[in-house]
């Protein structure tokens, strides 16, 4: 996916997934351990912005230039500009320091099986002792709905793979659920997503 793709989506005032996080990572971000945060794939912000509104320092990569200047836009409009760090670059090539982080989030970060397999085995050396991986997907069942994601099978997760990926951390939350969204003009409605939160041993 080129970041010129990105770009375009990206391009004018709105925020395409909105400007509040996602509800999973809002329920879940007091399992997140204080300290620094991965976001992968982060877009616009929304999360990562979420995050530093908390107290974290986080480190927002995409691909997209505008997406990550838009990420920037709402963390001083938020007062938290000097929490949020954001990095352009390619998943593919991006290697996040090890044990460096108190979590990683991904979130709605879509990638072909192998590349995948890769960034979450990246993401899993960059926990520091105890730190979490949170991660909300969706599955193949989310062809049925028309509430956002990729329409490409192979670019969809399971609970199957989300636990062979995440071996041997501790699977504090592994489901596959249906649930309704409501992101932006782009994520909305019922969807069936897959739902981890993985932690390192302490």
């Amino acid at each position: 996916m080129p970041g010129n793709s990105w770009d375009e989506r990206y391009a004018g005032a709105d925020y395409k997934f909105g400007v509040e996080p996602n509800d999973f990572l809002r329920e879940n971000a007091a399992r997140i351990p204080p300290g620094r945060i991965l976001c992968l794939g982060e877009g616009e912000g929304r999360n990562a912005v979420f995050l530093a509104v908390l107290g974290h320092d986080v480190v927002a990569i995409d691909q997209s230039a505008v997406g990550l200047g838009k990420a920037r836009a709402l963390a001083a409009a938020r007062g938290v500009a000097d929490r949020l760090e954001t990095v352009v670059a390619d998943l593919a090539t991006y290697e996040p320091e090890p044990g460096a982080y108190a979590a990683v989030v991904a979130i709605f970060v879509h990638l072909p099986p192998p590349l995948r397999a890769t960034v979450y085995a990246r993401a899993r050396r960059a926990l520091a002792p105890g730190g979490v991986i949170v991660l909300q997907s969706y599955t193949p069942a989310q062809l049925a709905f028309q509430s956002g994601g990729p329409k490409d099978l192979e670019l969809l997760y399971t609970l199957a793979l989300a636990r062979r990926d995440f071996d041997g951390l501790d699977l504090e939350i592994a489901e596959e659920v249906e649930r309704d969204i409501s992101e932006g003009v782009r994520h909305t409605g019922r969807a069936a997503v897959v739902q981890i939160v993985a932690r390192a041993p302490a």
